[in-house]
């Protein structure tokens, strides 16, 4: 009956139980802090899980059972029920579960932790809709904190967004939306203590979290998402246990190479150049001159260009004669090159009619090739749930880039905008809408170039390897970054708030394009302003596209030169710190920066400072004109050090230090 759905139990074991009414079944499974809850529809697929993949460094190609409790540790509560509720006790919270419509509440003894809406708070037939949606009972003055790269402040409460990857390029960092991310998991604060979501889909829809009001229900947060079927995992602890709960469910975090913490240059303009062999010497060159030490470069598409359009896995040879005489340079001189490659081939690539007749591309009913617009024409996406396109894809990564001493991967323009529910993909063989799937078509292209790699490499060799577009589970293949960001104070400070909501999504390695990737020339002060930012980030890399303007790199402003070399040289003396650091967050899935409020209960998550390791406070500007800093200084049992040095100042102070943009950053130190 609609709105009136009565479930009976159907099946039970210690950690399990499963619950049936009307053509509709929800699971229960207990875990160690987790419960884990599905809706499953009679006779609806349900597509396998890439995200979830606990204990291990990956999971199988073809992806994992969602519903396997393989890798958990799973809990046996004591449960009660009869006629109308399901009890039991998890993690402390006492759970209520009202069989008529499933409705969940879960107890502490500060007030009520989490609630479903009452009334009706999922999809069972068609009430709510078309998909999944699943409704929560909103607190006022609830923080919100997750889902990806999503712009605006660190605290989303209050409105709405998109679940869905897009190429973004000179984004809005305050309004932009959707942006390069598409992970539905995000973290609840309210006066009970938190609670997190996670969302076990990778298909499009829309998270709201309060934007959204209805008069004939309390205030609500929702989820509505396309696949037929839903399971998801309510996470409890506090906020910092929640961030390393969820990344733990995701798997291990790949390890990063210790000279991808340096520097590393960046710009379209090298590569796009005619002289681009030459160009990309000269960078090498001028480092040297200029006494900055960098790990890397990245090599923009430009290298495979025939003509005006960019053809991955094509060499220009009038632009680089040696693609392996460049690599060897380059690593001559201690850096390493980092190839971008795409997943989309152009109809006129050399290699389309080929990939076209084995059927490696998403497709129509009829088998042949769906075309898009992307960069330079029209397009195909290269399917890597065809298991021979991922082959495919492996061998050209081997054979293009790695034999040629191209051995750290750009996978980039990723986010495969298929919006069309006709176009299919092969699904290991399952044949699936590819709409459904869109974000598990990056992580597998960054699957199968760092598995190219490490192939070629040997097991032992640790590649980097970075994706642009990413969903949960990314980290066990790749780094990633927030995207083609624009030039702007404004955007300085609004970068800074996504990469906390990035931390928060459990994310280790990522940065910013420092100085913005589009739009003006940073003037002076912008430029130093985002490299005393930068310097604290994982990844510090300057790129930029200023068509008919100077690139953004470090010699810029030839008269601040002085300034510039100071900030490199504290990222050099960080490095030993950021690696040590990197890899210890990494076994504990923890992030490597964070917001101070992650540490310290009711400091201002909007707050301008913030963690980098668990030693080192950075405390940038993000305002012009201004010449110092005012920072509250957070607890500390023996006090801070600024700039490392000096008398130490107690826990709990607020002070105010000098930093022109001249200046070095200001950044204290644990005693």
């Amino acid at each position: 009956m609609k709105f009136d759905h009565r479930f009976v139990l159907t099946e039970a074991t210690p950690s399990m139980r499963l619950y049936h009414a009307d053509g509709v079944s929800m699971r229960l499974d207990f875990f160690d802090h987790i419960l884990r809850v599905a809706l499953l529809r009679d006779g609806a697929a349900l597509l396998p899980t890439w995200s979830v993949c606990p204990g291990e460094e990956d999971c199988a190609l073809s992806g994992r059972d969602k519903l396997s409790t393989d890798g958990f540790s799973a809990v046996c509560p004591a449960v009660e029920e009869d006629a109308e509720e399901v009890r039991f006790t998890l993690a402390g919270a006492r759970f209520t579960v009202k069989k008529k419509n499933f409705c969940i509440t879960a107890r502490n003894g500060k007030g009520v932790l989490y609630a479903d809406r009452s009334g009706l708070a999922y999809n069972f037939d068609g009430e709510l809709g078309d998909g999944s949606a699943h409704y929560t009972r909103r607190e006022e003055g609830e923080r919100i904190f997750g889902l990806g790269d999503k712009c605006g402040a660190v605290n989303k409460a209050g409105r709405s967004f998109a679940l869905a990857a897009v190429d973004s390029m000179g984004f809005s960092a305050a309004a932009s939306d959707p942006l390069y991310k598409q992970i539905p998991f995000y973290i609840c604060e309210r006066g009970a203590g938190s609670y997190g979501l996670f969302y076990d889909t990778c298909s499009n829809g829309r998270v709201d979290f309060g934007a959204e009001h209805d008069n004939y229900f309390e205030p609500f947060s929702s989820i509505r998402f396309e696949e037929e079927n839903m399971v998801f995992y309510l996470i409890l602890g506090t906020t910092a246990e929640i961030v390393q709960r969820f990344s733990a469910l995701c798997g291990e975090t790949a390890p990063v190479p210790d000279w991808a913490f340096r520097y590393c240059g960046s710009t379209m303009e090298y590569t796009d150049a005619p002289d681009a062999d030459a160009r990309l010497r000269g960078f090498a060159d001028k480092c040297a001159a200029s006494g900055i030490r960098a790990g890397g470069f990245y090599l923009s598409s430009g290298y495979t260009q025939i003509g005006e359009q960019r053809c991955v896995f094509h060499w220009n040879r009038d632009k680089i004669p040696s693609p392996e005489g460049l690599a060897a340079y380059f690593r001559e001189n201690g850096m390493e090159l980092i190839a971008n490659v795409k997943p989309a081939f152009l109809t006129t690539h050399p290699l389309y009619d080929t990939i076209a007749q084995r059927g490696w591309f998403l497709h129509y009913a009829d088998g042949a090739p769906a075309c898009f617009p992307f960069w330079g024409g029209m397009a195909s996406y290269l399917d890597y749930t065809h298991p021979d396109a991922y082959a495919f894809w492996k061998t050209c990564v081997k054979t293009q880039l790695v034999e040629k001493g191209y051995r750290s991967i750009w996978n980039d323009n990723n986010e495969y905008d298929v919006q069309d529910a006709d176009v299919l993909a092969d699904g290991f063989g399952r044949e699936t809408r590819a709409r459904l799937i869109r974000p598990l078509f990056s992580y597998l292209m960054a699957r199968a170039s760092r598995e190219a790699v490490t192939e070629t490499m040997g097991e032992d060799y640790v590649p980097f390897n970075v994706s642009r577009c990413a969903m949960a589970g990314t980290q066990r293949a790749a780094t990633t970054w927030t995207g083609d960001n624009c030039t702007a104070f404004s955007e300085l400070r609004y970068n800074h708030y996504q990469a906390m909501t990035m931390a928060l999504t459990g994310f280790l390695f990522f940065g910013q394009d420092i100085g913005g990737f589009s739009g003006p020339r940073p003037d002076e002060e912008l430029f130093l302003r985002w490299l005393q930012y930068g310097v604290f980030t994982p990844r510090f890399v300057l790129h930029s596209w200023k068509p008919g303007k100077e690139s953004t790199m470090p010699w810029l402003y030839p008269e601040r030169m002085d300034s510039v070399r100071a900030i490199f040289a504290l990222r050099e003396k960080l490095l030993p710190y950021l690696s040590e650091e990197g890899e210890r967050c990494r076994r504990e899935h923890r992030p490597l920066i964070y917001p101070v409020f992650l540490r310290e209960e009711g400091y201002d998550c909007e707050a301008d400072c913030f963690f980098c390791g668990d030693r080192i406070l950075a405390c940038p500007v993000f305002d012009r004109g201004a010449e110092t800093v005012t920072v509250k200084l957070p607890c500390c049992g023996e006090g801070w050090l600024l700039r490392g040095e000096g008398e130490p100042i107690p826990g709990g102070e607020t002070i105010k230090v000098p930093c022109l943009p001249t200046d070095l950053p200001v950044w204290f130190e644990i005693k």
